[in-house]
């Protein structure tokens, strides 16, 4: 990734953040010289000495048999917006982009064996909808091991963490905080805009 310095995170800590904010991302792998990419949910693991992440694919998902033996690279890429020039102080300034985003690389360990896979599932539950964990525990053995076999469990451990902030910093306070006027009056949300799309079927 290109990171200006003026655009670099804190520290690792404050990209890790992000990752688990923005959680939902993509998942690059090569299959012959070709890039494929899934976007999945996954949960943030960083209570031993490494950086793991872990997900699943639906078993016909042709990229699971990849990530083994190719670096993936996971892209967390959330807020951004247009920035338009009419918020700077020189007339001859030019339209950008600012957004924040993580690049993970490393290596992906399929998991086999059905603890392993359980405890996956567990995590994200926890992670995304701890409401859902009653009904969870509820559901028969038969049901949950026939949803097992209809997925793809995987850790992959982080070997290479980058990140950039790209946020007016490089404008004046002036500038940065028309930008944050003009932004905070916009009313669309990710959320929102999913609605709407749904809305249309």
């Amino acid at each position: 990734m290109y990171i200006p310095n003026q655009f670099q995170f804190k520290d690792e800590a404050e990209k890790i953040a992000f990752m688990k904010q923005y959680s939902f991302a993509t998942i690059v792998t090569n299959k012959e010289q070709i890039p494929i990419a899934t976007q999945l949910p996954f949960y943030i693991n960083e209570s031993s000495d490494k950086l793991v992440l872990t997900s699943h694919f639906a078993l016909a998902n042709e990229q699971a048999k990849y990530i083994e033996a190719n670096t993936s690279l996971v892209l967390f890429t959330e807020p951004h917006a247009y920035i338009s020039p009419l918020h700077y102080d020189k007339a001859e300034s030019v339209p950008t982009w600012d957004y924040i985003s993580v690049h993970a690389y490393g290596k992906a360990k399929v998991l086999e064996d059905e603890s392993s896979k359980i405890k996956v599932l567990e995590e994200m539950i926890r992670f995304y909808d701890q409401n859902y964990l009653a009904q969870w525990d509820s559901l028969s053995d038969k049901f949950k091991k026939g949803m097992m076999r209809g997925i793809v469990a995987f850790e992959l451990e982080v070997t290479d963490l980058q990140g950039q902030k790209k946020l007016s910093q490089n404008k004046s306070k002036a500038e940065r905080h028309r930008i944050v006027e003009h932004l905070e009056k916009m009313v669309n949300t990710v959320e929102t805009d999913l609605a709407a799309y749904i809305r249309k079927l």
